[in-house]
This record gives C-alpha cells, sequence and structure tokens, in this order.
C-alpha cells in the first residue's frame, strides 16, 4: 500500500534483532497494524519514522489479508504483544537487559514484576513512567534520556501510545544509545493484566480489534470505526499497482 514492511518470520525478525544488539546497532522497531497504515497516509512525520525504521513489522490480520489480495503475501504475523515476552525470554536465557518506559505510574513495575516471576533471570534495568505532557519538557527528556544511558539497556520497550511513543523514539535514540527500541503500545497494560487481551481463538480469526472494541466503547469507537474505516479507501487507491507506493 502506502509502505514497505519487513517479510520475515518471529523468529527471523528476532535473529536480526539480536544482530543489531551484538554489534551495537541501533535501530527502532515498529508492528504497524490498520491504524498506523491508515496514518502514513496523511501524516508524514509518522511515514518517515516508519521508513527510517530498523524492522517494520506486519501486526494485524486485515494487513495479512489485503496483502495476500495484491499477491504479496506476509510469511507470518508478528503482533508486537506476542514478541515482547518472546523478547524478554530470550533476554533472560542470554543476559540481555531491558527497560520498560511508558504506561500509567505503577504499571510498568507491575509488567516486570510479572515477568520477573516468569522469568527470574531477566535483567530488568530500569522501569519509568513519564509525567503527562512530558514530551513539551525539554528538561523531562533530558531526564528520561540520561536515565536510559546510564541503564547500558540492550532493549528499550516504550508503550506510550501512535504516535508518541514513536516520535520519541525517532528523536532521542541516538542520545540514549540503547541499540533495539520498540514501539510497543497497550503491551505493558496486558503484561501488567490492567487491560485483557482477545481469547484466542479472537486473535487466530482476525477479531482481536473488536473484542478491544467492546471492552472500551468509548475510547476505541473512533480509531476502529471512523478512523479505520479509511482503510477500505487505501485498498481501492492502491488496487491498481498490486500495493506499490
Amino acid at each position: 500500500m502506502n509502505t514497505y514492511i519487513d517479510n520475515v518470520t518471529k523468529q527471523e525478525a528476532i535473529a536480526h534483532i539480536e544482530y543489531c544488539i551484538k554489534n551495537q546497532i541501533i535501530g527502532q522497531v515498529i508492528t504497524p497494524n490498520v491504524d498506523q497504515i491508515v496514518r502514513m497516509e496523511w501524516d508524514d512525520k509518522f511515514k518517515k519514522i516508519c521508513e527510517d525504521c530498523e524492522l517494520l513489522l506486519v501486526d494485524g490480520h486485515p494487513l495479512i489479508w489485503t496483502a495476500k489480495l495484491y499477491n504479496r503475501p506476509f510469511k507470518e504475523k508478528i503482533c508486537g504483544s506476542d514478541l515482547v515476552p518472546e523478547l524478554c525470554k530470550i533476554a533472560a536465557q542470554k543476559g540481555y537487559s531491558v527497560f520498560f518506559l511508558g504506561a500509567a505510574p505503577g504499571v510498568a513495575q507491575q509488567a516486570v514484576d510479572n515477568l520477573k516471576e516468569k522469568y527470574p533471570s531477566l535483567n530488568v534495568v530500569g522501569c519509568y513512567s513519564p509525567p503527562f505532557g512530558f514530551e513539551k519538557d525539554k528538561a523531562e527528556i533530558a531526564n528520561i534520556n540520561k536515565m536510559l544511558l546510564d541503564s547500558k539497556a540492550d532493549m528499550l520497550f516504550v508503550g506510550m501510545g501512535v504516535p508518541k511513543q514513536d516520535i520519541f523514539i525517532h528523536e532521542n535514540m541516538r542520545k540514549y544509545q540503547i541499540p533495539m527500541s520498540f514501539s510497543i503500545g497497550a503491551t505493558i497494560d496486558f503484561i501488567a493484566g490492567v487491560q485483557k487481551r482477545a481469547p484466542k481463538w479472537m486473535q487466530d480469526i482476525g477479531m482481536e480489534w473488536f473484542y478491544r472494541l467492546i471492552s472500551d466503547p468509548r475510547r476505541m469507537f473512533k480509531r476502529y470505526v471512523i478512523d479505520d474505516s479509511k482503510y477500505l479507501y487505501l485498498i481501492w487507491k492502491y488496487r491498481k499497482v498490486g500495493g506499490k507506493s
């Protein structure tokens, strides 16, 4: 459609992430869904952030279906909420260090506690929930960058919502020097247990968005019903070029 997404399996993505960690390659990982594909169409800054990513991985069955429609099938759906726990498991096994940034006060710590219970050897070198509006406070951003730099983490998981998390990483990753930074949305909330993911059967048939809509209709209605309906227009727009931008 309007971007190019890395067509890799989850294991291939993980192998590249580990390569970047070992070679101290600084990069950003985003797992775009329908909402982000729609945003890319009208938000040039967000599109540039995605184009600059070390890895852009497909998250969402509608994107899988659209790729098949364009005769460019993906190898595998790589959901951020599945990728993060898998990376933490590998980090615990291989000694990589991780830092969690975002979510409401106390939520990131609860997520860390849950992960440590599951993976006792996981080396979490920090977690921090920035105050509301931090992105407009240069002193707070400088404080966060110093905190991250001092942590010497191998992976940074940032859960602040789109596009705040993506902009923060893109503008600051060279300053805090952590090899791999991940935009993970509500994943910290899922790990902490403050939000529930859809049942596995709904995930498997591409209905996780519907579960989130009925779970929180006031917050999700505009995103899933109004904004994401533009995705149908994009399918039609790019139909003649087989998905090429």
